[in-house]
């Protein structure tokens, strides 16, 4: 690969428009770089859940969601590129069915927050939700891998249950929403 990101400000973007990993060019404002910026954001909001004490499984967890995320990102850069393999979304179907098995059933939604690693897993989690939605818009007007959406999908409620699990091991309950306020 060598040293593909020396340059680092090429000011081919100046006039509003960002190249692809194609080589084609399209405006900051296209769908395609949308997703691209909202996959990007949600890898850095990984990042800060990450820079918190959480256990070391989900740490090696995220830590490749990470890797997955930007794998992602290399293939909305490149319209009907396909990278994610399905393989990684019986990944996070596994991890989530291993960590929600052992949290209590929820009577009531709740509200992100307890701890400050469940609060960055929640805020992540919305992040991922707003990444679906920008590849769902992006699939609408062009190619875009089943896996991609699915993996998002999934991705969102893997943070849910991260959220939960991290409230638990810092010894904090989950924030119950309370319908009936007065």
């Amino acid at each position: 690969m060598g040293h593909r990101l020396s340059k680092i400000a090429t000011r081919t973007g100046d006039a509003g428009e960002t190249g692809l990993g194609d080589g084609s060019r399209v405006p900051k404002d296209h769908p395609r770089v949308a997703a691209m910026g909202d996959v990007d954001e949600l890898n850095s909001a990984l990042g800060v859940m990450l820079a918190e004490e959480i256990p070391a499984e989900l740490r090696s967890a995220f830590s490749q969601v990470q890797q997955d995320l930007l794998d992602l990102g290399g293939e909305l850069s490149i319209p009907g590129h396909a990278l994610l393999a399905s393989e990684k979304i019986a990944t996070l179907d596994a991890l989530l069915e291993a960590w929600n098995k052992d949290l209590a059933p929820l009577k009531e939604f709740i509200l992100p927050g307890g701890s400050r690693a469940a609060a960055a897993a929640h805020l992540a989690r919305t992040v991922c939700r707003r990444a679906e939605r920008s590849v769902v818009a992006l699939a609408r007007k062009d190619k875009v891998s089943a896996a991609a959406r699915q993996y998002l999908n999934r991705l969102s409620d893997l943070l849910f249950v991260a959220g939960r699990v991290l409230n638990r091991t810092a010894g904090v309950g989950d924030v119950q929403w309370r319908h009936q306020r007065k």
